[in-house]
C-alpha cells in the first residue's frame, strides 16, 4: 500500500483547490498544504500539454529552496485546450459565457500536468481527457454561471457540477483529470518515487 510506503516521507500539496485536497484525502494520503502565489505566465509559443507542464514546473520553483530530503512536493496545472487555444480561468460572467459558448456542441481536451519535486529529482507527468459537450442553450449557460460562478476553473466549468451533469455527452480518458487531478497517475508516480 502506498500509504505505508510513504510513512517516512512528507507530502506537500501546493494547491488551494478543494477538489485536489479531497482527492488526496480519498486516496488515503497524508499531506500538508502549502501555497505560494506566482504569476502564471508562459511563453506564447507553447501549446496544449506544453503549457500545463511548464506551469506545473514553474509553481514548484518557489518551493525548491525550502525542501527537505524526505519532502515530496506536488504542483499541478490544468488547461482546457480547444481549437488550438487555451481557455484559462474566466475573469467574469461575460468571459465565462463566451468560453462555454465556444465549448458548446464540440469536443475539447482537458490537460492536467502534475510535477513531483524532491531535493534530488523532478518528474512531470500529464493526462489528457477528451470531453464532448452537447449543444448548450444560452439559458443553460447563464443559469450555470449565475448559480455556480465557475471563475476558479479552467474553461469556466466543473464537470462534477450541474453543467457537467446535464451537458457532458461523452468523455474519453480520466474523469478525475477533468475534475482537476489525474489521481491514478498521481498514485502510480508516487509509488515509483518511493520504491
Amino acid at each position: 500500500m502506498l500509504k505505508q510506503k510513504l510513512k517516512d516521507y512528507h507530502l506537500i500539496l501546493a494547491s488551494g483547490s478543494p477538489r485536489r485536497h479531497q482527492f488526496f484525502k480519498d486516496m488515503e494520503l497524508d499531506f500538508e498544504v502549502r501555497i505560494k502565489s506566482i504569476d502564471e505566465v508562459y511563453p506564447s509559443e507553447l501549446k496544449g500539454a506544453e503549457i500545463s507542464d511548464y506551469l506545473a514546473k514553474l509553481k514548484a520553483e518557489v518551493f525548491k529552496i525550502d525542501l527537505q530530503p524526505k519532502d515530496i512536493l506536488i504542483t499541478s496545472d490544468t488547461v482546457v485546450w480547444h481549437k488550438n487555444e487555451s481557455l484559462a480561468k474566466a475573469e467574469d460572467s461575460d468571459e465565462a459565457e463566451h468560453m462555454l459558448k465556444k465549448l458548446s456542441g464540440d469536443w475539447h481536451q482537458v490537460i492536467s500536468s502534475v510535477c513531483f519535486t524532491t531535493t534530488e529529482r523532478q518528474i512531470v507527468q500529464h493526462s489528457i481527457t477528451e470531453v464532448k459537450f452537447k449543444n448548450l442553450s444560452e439559458e443553460e449557460i447563464r443559469h450555470y454561471i449565475k448559480e455556480y460562478q465557475p471563475f476558479d476553473k479552467a474553461g469556466a466549468y466543473g464537470i462534477q457540477e450541474w453543467i457537467g451533469l446535464i451537458g457532458i455527452e461523452k468523455i474519453k480518458g480520466s474523469y478525475t483529470n477533468v475534475v482537476g487531478l489525474p489521481t491514478q497517475l498521481v498514485y502510480e508516480t508516487l509509488s515509483l518515487l518511493v520504491t
